[in-house]
């Protein structure tokens, strides 16, 4: 959210600047944007321009209250974020119709199951992030998930989500057994394997 603020503090001077009368100062920062920065730069100074004087005073309050939080929380608020961001749609749907459920719960059930949640291990509570299909999954898929190069984990990703519970499973089990030494050999094997070479090589890879 800060680096957003700072789009629409310079989309801002933009939006009040008279035409051709930028700041050389703020001209030269321009200059150096990378491309896609530049287009969310004029999309942040037509939405900052767009606003009403109450919508910019409402963010600016959201802003300082963001900034008042703990970093830890707002490490934790980008982390879900994110998190949500990368879930396919059909799994947003379903967290929301459960959002939706739960809200409509009495406030003493919504608190006990809040309980059993915050009961969980830290990393089995991170693991839900990966939504509803790979959350239960994420306790045995762990030794696996760890330490993932960053390049292949939108990969990694893909497979889980389009691998079929049981397959899930089996690959849980491999993971679980495979030392760590070989555990990122694993993880190639079975994006080396593709979606329909999949379950033969989770075969393969159980009989050894």
């Amino acid at each position: 959210m800060r680096r957003n603020r700072r789009f629409l503090a310079m989309a801002l001077l933009l939006a009040v600047a008279p035409a051709g009368s930028t700041p050389p100062e703020l001209r030269d920062v321009l200059a150096k944007l990378p491309p896609a920065a530049h287009a969310q730069l004029q999309r942040q100074t037509q939405q900052w321009a767009a606003w009403s004087p109450q919508q910019r005073a409402d963010y600016s309050r959201r802003a300082a209250q963001w900034d008042a939080l703990p970093r830890s929380e707002r490490d934790a608020f980008r982390e879900r974020y994110q998190a949500w961001r990368a879930l396919p749609v059909d799994e947003q749907v379903r967290i929301q119709a459960a959002a939706t459920q739960l809200a409509t719960l009495p406030a003493e059930q919504q608190r006990a199951w809040r309980a059993q949640f915050d009961a969980l291990d830290k990393s089995e509570q991170r693991g839900w992030l990966l939504g509803p299909a790979l959350g239960g999954d994420y306790a045995m898929l762990q030794p696996l998930l760890a330490q993932v190069p960053e390049q292949e984990h939108a990969a990694l990703m893909q497979a889980l989500r389009t691998m079929t519970a049981q397959q899930r499973r089996d690959l849980g089990v491999l993971a679980q057994r495979t030392p760590p030494t070989q555990r990122e050999a694993l993880r190639r094997g079975l994006l080396a394997a593709g979606a329909e070479g999949r379950g033969d090589w989770l075969w393969q890879q159980l009989q050894h």
